[in-house]
């Protein structure tokens, strides 16, 4: 029940320096009160809201379990919009333990995962696209996704996607005035104030959904497979970017029989790199697995690294290759092994993708790779501030939106009367509503929330 008393961990749990106790919901001061005792003998409520208060944690026999720092928000200025108390503690997993014990005692249970912030948008505190930010903040793995998962939470999508909402409502609101109200002056609503009204909307949505390939990157990264020949450096070069022995690596070809994978920051991006087998013909049924796997790797890549032995003659068979490559994804040609001999670079009748020479033995290149991976997916620029979609459940809802304010132009065009094609207007409204949460079904507000961890 939403107007229950909860209880959880706000960190990470495990041994540290600090643990922070959340208390969220109806008697949430009382519930810490009577365990925790000031140190100036005041009861905590007597004490300023969010000001830190030192004193004496016990449980409720009276037995003390912790030194600790104690503060309270009242119901409407707390991350929930409820009474909060937060109880700051020493980091034993033992002590938290017991603290959350005395607390399930005191009537508190234990919140569920995302309770909190789920609390935080049931209560108005945060919007729907702000509350996923949330998680976004806490996964973001590079500068630039904190970057953006924090213009989120300060409301960036938000207030760009009610702009949109509000010029379509803006529309409604005239018809229906014009309508129920044909005595008063107002202006008329006309073909043309609906055409150039569908028209912005048209345009706001589609450089909204258009946001989308970025934000993905941003927050999921970039699906990245490394293909080659055997013996090219593909397992080499995967070591060299996470930074240690991931895969195994030996001078015998067609070791790698099966795909490896990992995450490195390259270039600033985030990069789901995908290590594969050998691509070449074999008889050898394990290696044929392998290099069947290695295709669909390459088939699901955003990027694709193709790797050439410099000191080796290119074949035609890689030539091959990398054209498939280019025609799957970006793709950058990685000339391996720089630090030996160069053999001769055959003729090539074919346009070449970005090239780089490298040595992931030595570290030479490896600069002149990230530089090329972030030309090919720039971090900064439109979308820094948090204005953009980063998840498929805004795009899906984002594609809807722009989806019925084309049926209704289209409607227009062909002569159907206003208050017909205002019914895909409304449809347009209920999808970016679902962005917000404004309008949003009880199931998938569920299903949001069950992404988050337990105290968030």
């Amino acid at each position: 029940m939403e107007n229950e008393l909860i209880a959880a961990v706000a960190t990470a749990w495990g041994r540290s320096a600090v643990s922070i106790v959340r208390l969220s919901g109806p008697g949430a001061v009382q519930a810490a009160g009577a365990l925790f005792s000031p140190a100036d003998g005041h009861p905590l409520s007597d004490h300023p809201s969010r000001a830190l208060v030192y004193g004496t944690l016990r449980d409720g026999e009276g037995r003390v379990i912790d030194r600790i720092l104690c503060t309270w928000s009242p119901e409407g200025s707390s991350y929930t919009g409820e009474e909060t108390a937060e109880l700051q503690c020493h980091g034993s997993p033992l002590v938290v333990t017991l603290v959350l014990e005395a607390l399930f005692a005191q009537g508190a249970r234990q919140a569920g995962p995302g309770e909190f912030t789920k609390r935080a948008f049931l209560n108005g505190r945060l919007d729907l696209a702000q509350a996923e930010a949330v998680m976004d903040l806490i996964d973001a793995e590079t500068p630039a996704a904190a970057r953006c998962a924090a213009g989120q939470l300060g409301g960036a999508l938000s207030r760009r996607v009610e702009e949109g909402y509000g010029g379509l409502v803006d529309v409604m609101a005239h018809f229906h005035a014009v309508l129920d109200y044909p005595d008063e002056d107002l202006d008329p609503f006309t073909t043309q104030t609906i055409t150039q009204a569908l028209h912005r909307a048209r345009e706001d949505l589609q450089a909204l959904l258009d946001t989308y390939a970025r934000g993905r990157v941003l927050t999921r990264g970039v699906p990245c497979a490394i293909v080659g020949r055997p013996n090219v450096g593909k397992s080499t070069l995967l070591n060299t970017l996470v930074g240690y022995e991931r895969a195994i690596v030996t001078d015998i070809p067609g070791t790698t029989r099966d795909t490896v994978e990992e995450k490195c920051i390259l270039g600033g991006v985030l990069l789901r790199l995908t290590d594969t087998a050998g691509i070449r013909e074999t008889d050898d049924r394990v290696e044929r697995l392998g290099v069947e796997r290695s295709r669909k790797a390459m088939e699901a890549a955003e990027l694709i690294l193709m790797l050439l032995d410099q000191s080796q003659e290119t074949t035609e068979e890689e030539l091959r290759l990398l054209q498939e490559a280019m025609s799957l994804a970006p793709t950058i040609l990685v000339w391996t092994k720089a630090d030996l001999p160069p053999a001769p670079v055959p003729f090539v009748a074919m346009e070449l993708p970005p090239t780089v020479s490298l040595s992931a033995r030595t570290g030479q290149g490896l600069e002149d790779l990230g530089a090329t991976v972030a030309q090919l997916f720039p971090q900064g620029g439109a979308g820094e501030g948090g204005d953009l979609l980063t998840n498929a459940r805004q795009a899906e809802a984002a594609t809807r939106a722009l989806s019925s304010v084309r049926r209704a132009g289209e409607a227009l065009e062909m002569g159907v009367t206003p208050d017909a094609l205002l019914t895909d207007v409304e449809e347009a409204l209920s999808a970016l509503g679902e962005l917000t949460g404004k309008q949003l079904r009880e199931d998938v507000t569920k299903r949001i929330f069950e992404r988050f961890c337990v105290g968030k």
